[in-house]
């Protein structure tokens, strides 16, 4: 499935500071909750190990990988304990060629229009304006007049559930939530309200089925 997710779901979960040893059960609270995307910053604790973890548990029934990816090497890295998503804070050509070339899935950051299409260059077709947060909705109705169609944006960093709806007005067709979602020591039961209530606002805002 890889990317599918990303279209069943255009919601990716930041777990950024998650442990091995909670990752499966913080996961699994997110899949119920119908996310079905997982990234696992590689500047949390032994994050290799987690996205293992992840992948052996949900096998294809998830989308996992890494964030705060800055090099081809790490790419390798993830893609060798079974992770398909590379997600970066920025526009790293080596990064996004050699995602690409794995036939793994490239979200890379930007906040410019060069950056955009440095990274489109380099093969990315999911993009991530961030942090969002720094911009408005009309900075992305601005970009994607000149974007090819089949570029994905998403919005990370400060969007939440109750703010999405001028972001998907402006032509974003996904997010990337953190700690909104998670935070160290979050309980789970707060975590799956959160979830489910993005898990519904972005439904309603996509208008998906």
């Amino acid at each position: 499935m890889t990317e599918a997710w990303l279209k069943h779901m255009p919601v990716v979960a930041i777990l950024r500071g998650v442990t091995p040893d909670e990752v499966v059960a913080v996961a699994r609270t997110l899949h119920d909750a119908g996310i079905r995307a997982i990234e696992v910053p590689l500047n949390s604790p032994e994050p290799l190990q987690s996205i293992e973890r992840l992948v052996q548990t949900f096998g294809d029934d998830c989308l996992v990988g890494a964030g705060t990816v800055l090099s081809p090497d790490k790419v390798d890295a993830v893609r060798a304990v079974g992770g398909q998503l590379i997600v970066s804070p920025n526009v790293d050509v080596s990064v996004i060629a050699r995602t690409v070339s794995l036939d793994m899935v490239s979200m890379p950051g930007f906040s410019t229009g060069t950056e955009a299409f440095a990274a489109i260059g380099a093969g990315a077709r999911y993009l991530k304006l961030f942090p969002a947060s720094s911009h408005a909705p009309g900075h992305v109705k601005a970009l994607k007049a000149v974007l090819p169609a089949d570029v994905a944006v998403y919005a990370v960093g400060g969007v939440t559930a109750a703010n999405l709806q001028p972001w998907v007005d402006a032509g974003v067709t996904g997010f990337g939530s953190g700690g909104d979602l998670y935070k160290p020591g979050v309980d789970l039961g707060q975590m799956a309200e959160r979830a489910a209530g993005l898990v519904v606002a972005v439904r309603a805002a996509l208008k998906l089925s």
